[in-house]
């Protein structure tokens, strides 16, 4: 089993509603028809409400969608990223293997439908000055940790280490982490978003042993399971 993640920028004219709706009506049931173990597909909210998106940063402020696909082999993806492309200005596909460190135990919804809450999607590349080793270690083994009290109200922690880049002249990253938030209130509200002024002072100093602040890219999703595995 391989996970791909897709990033799509849409084309110009065409509203995020209208392509919410072409990802999930049209290209969905291609991808699922091209051999899907399971579907996800998370777009740029609109459904939440959001003024003023917490830590919106780099491209995540033209970030369309992010669309994480499960196939039995990634030689099968050529009619998923067709379909993927057609209302797309921009399509960076990555293979990544996935760590659940904080998974979501009490899911009560039916796949199809809209998840609650809200997803903060991150992605960023390794910086050059840091070994394959000094950056796994700062992210995983010195970030992971910290970063649940930095969020004591996150209800999930999805985090893929990029293993390849699928799609000719897309950004070579490494992260891509999907943290989401039961009420879009914890993630919207500052005093519910954080933890400890202590937890946060050590995020931002722990920060670059394992990514630059300048080359973060993030942003709130919304968030439909379209099949999950095994269903």
């Amino acid at each position: 089993m391989e996970k791909l993640i897709y990033l799509s920028w849409k084309r110009d004219g065409l509203t995020i509603d209208a392509y919410r709706k072409h990802l999930l009506e049209e290209v969905s049931p291609r991808i699922l028809a091209a051999g899907a173990c399971a579907l996800n597909v998370s777009v740029a909210d609109t459904q939440q409400a959001i003024p003023k998106p917490t830590l919106l940063m780099g491209e995540g402020a033209t970030l369309s969608a992010a669309v994480a696909v499960w196939m039995r082999s990634l030689d099968d993806r050529g009619p998923v990223e067709e379909a993927l492309r057609e209302q797309a200005i921009r399509l960076d596909g990555y293979l990544v293997t996935e760590s659940v460190p904080q998974p979501c135990l009490d899911r009560d919804w039916a796949d199809g439908t809209l998840s609650p809450g809200v997803t903060h999607f991150t992605w960023f590349p390794k910086p050059e000055r840091l070994s394959d080793e000094a950056f796994y270690h700062g992210w995983h083994v010195i970030h992971t940790p910290a970063s649940a009290a930095l969020h004591p109200l996150r209800w999930e922690y999805v985090r893929n280490a990029v293993a390849r880049v699928l799609t000719p002249g897309s950004p070579p990253i490494r992260a891509i982490v999907a943290e989401r938030f039961r009420d879009v209130l914890d993630y919207t509200d500052p005093a519910r978003l954080y933890g400890s002024p202590e937890a946060l002072k050590r995020t931002v100093e722990e920060l670059p042993l394992y990514g630059d602040m300048e080359a973060m890219h993030s942003t709130p999703l919304s968030e439909v399971i379209v099949k999950s595995l095994g269903h």
